[in-house]
């Protein structure tokens, strides 16, 4: 079968109605279509491309629109516009939560979702199919002559005995544009009040501000920053597997490990495409191409088994109470007073 991928113009609509921002968008067409699934992401097509080639194979009658927008306009797309997809895929667990619990969700039923384990999905409405750690990543040339830090302790006390080799050179994210990196930062908050004491001493050092992990990256490649801290693992070894100076270090004392979910929303017009899609994600050959084709780390319970440092971030509703809009907005006010700093 030839597939005819049309690639459409960045930053456009979709739809009259549909006002949210889109960052990339391609149509996988096939010859003799008899329907589309329309799948909203904020996961780079590069890596999902070759999974929906493989979906394809496997219903070769489907042609497949995949749209990239950021993790806030994605949520803002469903929660505000009702925009119609039938598939929903993002990073930002508690995002993708809160769509579930104000019932924005439809259920899905079927006997691969039921074999999956309990804590890599929510009821029959939300269900992962990545595992990926946030990591610090560390430029080798940058550090010189400095010991690589291997927990939060040793990565305090690096930046504080040596803010002149630092200043300006440290990368994270920046908590009011980003989705993950807001989910990662009350993880971290969550988990030791290292996190506050990190954000002081990241802020005296003028820290550059980035939106996402590939952000972060393309600027440790540059020389831009020396290390960035929170990036998503995955991305990072994907772009930094053929570069010796890049190195990734899941921090000893913890590692959180970030579930990427899908969910079917209510607006969807092929709910049944939306939950072969899914399937098709957490089954036996999905999971072996999500590791060996797109690069990502698919739900494996027995990997997160090998260190006691490794933490998934449960899925439930404790993801939503930094979702609060006054706990949200106290949250990013203590965290700008630090890492904004004048």
């Amino acid at each position: 079968m030839r597939y005819i991928i049309v690639v459409i113009l960045l930053n456009v609509f979709i739809g009259v109605a549909d006002a949210f921002e889109v960052e990339d968008e391609e149509l996988f067409a096939v010859e003799n279509s008899r329907s589309q699934l329309r799948v909203l992401s904020n996961t780079d097509l590069a890596y999902v491309e070759p999974l929906i080639l493989a979906y394809q194979k496997r219903n070769p009658s489907v042609s497949v629109l995949y749209t990239v927008a950021s993790s806030k306009e994605l949520f803002s797309a469903i929660n505000n516009e009702q925009a119609k997809y039938d598939v929903v895929i993002s990073s930002a667990m508690d995002l993708q939560m809160k769509l579930v619990n104000d019932g924005l969700a439809q259920a899905h039923d079927s006997s691969v979702a039921d074999s999956m384990p309990r804590w890599a999905r929510w009821r029959n409405l939300l269900f992962a199919f990545t595992q990926e750690p946030a990591v610090l990543l560390v430029s080798r040339a940058g550090m010189r002559n400095l010991k690589l830090p291997q927990n939060r302790q040793e990565l305090l006390t690096l930046l504080r005995d040596n803010p002149d080799h630092f200043a300006g050179k440290i990368g994270t994210y920046d908590l009011r544009v980003s989705g993950a990196g807001y989910l990662f930062a009350t993880q971290d908050s969550r988990q030791s009040d290292m996190f506050w004491r990190l954000a002081e001493v990241m802020g005296a050092l003028n820290p550059k501000l980035y939106c996402c992990s590939s952000e972060m990256i393309d600027g440790l490649k540059t020389g831009e920053i020396i290390l960035a801290y929170n990036v998503v693992g995955s991305y990072a070894s994907a772009v930094l597997e053929k570069d010796s100076d890049g190195t990734i270090v899941p921090l000893s004392d913890y590692t959180h490990f970030m579930l990427r979910t899908a969910l079917i929303p209510t607006t969807a017009e092929r709910p049944e495409l939306g939950g072969s899609f899914i399937d098709f994600l957490i089954d036996a050959q999905g999971r072996q191409l999500i590791d060996e084709a797109a690069g990502l780390p698919p739900i494996d319970g027995k990997a997160l088994a090998k260190s006691q440092h490794f933490r998934p971030i449960t899925l439930g509703p404790g993801l939503l109470v930094y979702l609060d809009r006054i706990k949200r907005g106290r949250f990013l006010k203590e965290w700008a007073d630090a890492m904004v700093q004048p």
